[in-house]
């Protein structure tokens, strides 16, 4: 269906077809839902976990945030590999574990008030290099996540890529 102006209405690709409304989208879709809210319990608890492991002071250098996104980044790249080239007609993989497991794992919200945190303290230059590291890092460690897993991927014999 065209929209004003001659613009295609988006496809959902786990769906196939465009996408509508939100309560049409709702609509026969709990089942994709129920698999995000599931992931997203499980990826903020994991998130969670890793705070209280390596925590730090307001205003000082946000480690275990760092580490999450960078983390998240680098599975996400892989992921992205995952649905694509080895499970393309999963209807769960990726809104489980990309938007559901990753999306509550990785906090790039919080990364933006640690930085807010640390101009606060005084600590301009270190809050310049966390929001470097964090977009410029994320940016790399999804390229890294993208070549290993397409690199594993090559690897495997062609019959086991169901």
């Amino acid at each position: 269906m065209s929209l004003p102006g001659g613009a295609r209405e988006p496809v959902d690709p786990d769906a196939g077809r465009a996408l509508r409304a939100p309560v049409p989208l709702v609509r026969g879709r709990l089942d994709v839902l129920a698999v995000i809210a599931a992931g997203g319990g499980l990826g903020a608890l994991a998130r969670w976990g890793l705070a209280l492991a390596v925590p730090h002071r307001t205003g000082a250098f946000p480690v275990s945030t760092l580490v999450t996104n960078l983390v998240g980044s680098l599975l996400l790249g892989a992921l992205m590999v995952v649905v694509t080239d080895v499970r393309p007609g999963s209807r769960y993989l990726r809104p489980f574990a990309g938007v559901g497991v990753l999306g509550g794992f990785t906090t790039f919200s919080t990364a933006t008030g640690d930085v807010h945190a640390m101009a606060d303290a005084g600590r301009l230059p270190l809050a310049a290099l966390y929001l470097l590291l964090s977009v410029v890092g994320g940016l790399l460690a999804v390229a890294v996540g993208l070549a290993a897993a397409r690199r594993l991927v090559r690897r495997r014999p062609a019959g086991a890529r169901s």
